[in-house]
């Protein structure tokens, strides 16, 4: 697949190339969930949290999955992605089976019911924001590789392998990097 024709917009996924400095975006992962003229909007998919929900949210039960840290904006926000679009009111479609928010005390009955798990539904503390044109003007600087997301990428079932696994998945000039030192100043 060529990636060069893929362009931010919902369901892309923006994926950091080994040597971003940034410490908040180092070998993320991030789905956007909204990209247009007033900015762009994205959650970090492989930041897992030694948090659980039930620690922050009152009365929350049936669902154990730790929190994710979405990004260094407002991290004392909550927002959620899930595969309940058809269950879950005001639930924004970010690409086939993958939606953004919606109603939280439906998504609180589904989970006290058993309705929903750790395989479809995740929780993130704070997101990825950029202004008007910061986000393209990152992609022009090649501070971004896109590829299109997947459901695997969304609910992994270790976020902590994503950012390797999305770069083999992309083709052999992206594998090579999924390879890529840590430090390489320690080769």
């Amino acid at each position: 697949m060529d990636h060069a024709d893929i362009t931010p917009a919902p369901g892309v996924l923006l994926v950091a190339p080994p040597l971003l400095a940034d410490p908040n975006f180092r070998r993320s992962v991030v789905l956007l969930c909204e990209h247009g003229e007033d900015g762009s909007f994205g959650l970090i998919l492989n930041r897992p949290m030694a948090i659980q929900p039930a620690e922050v949210l009152d009365d929350f039960y049936g669902y154990d999955e730790p929190l994710s840290l979405g990004g260094p904006v407002e991290p004392n926000t909550l927002h959620y992605l899930h595969r309940h679009g058809d269950v879950i009111p005001g639930a924004i479609r970010v690409f086939d089976g993958v939606y953004w928010g919606g109603d939280f005390e439906a998504v609180r009955t589904l989970t006290a019911s058993g309705g929903a798990s750790t395989g479809d539904l995740r929780f993130f503390l704070g997101y990825a924001g950029w202004s008007p044109g910061q986000l393209d003007a990152e992609i022009d600087a090649g501070g971004w590789f896109l590829a299109r997301a997947r459901e695997a990428a969304i609910f992994p079932r270790d976020p902590d392998r994503l950012w390797r696994d999305v770069l083999r998945s992309m083709g052999r000039e992206y594998a090579l990097l999924a390879n890529f030192p840590d430090d390489p100043r320690m080769n």
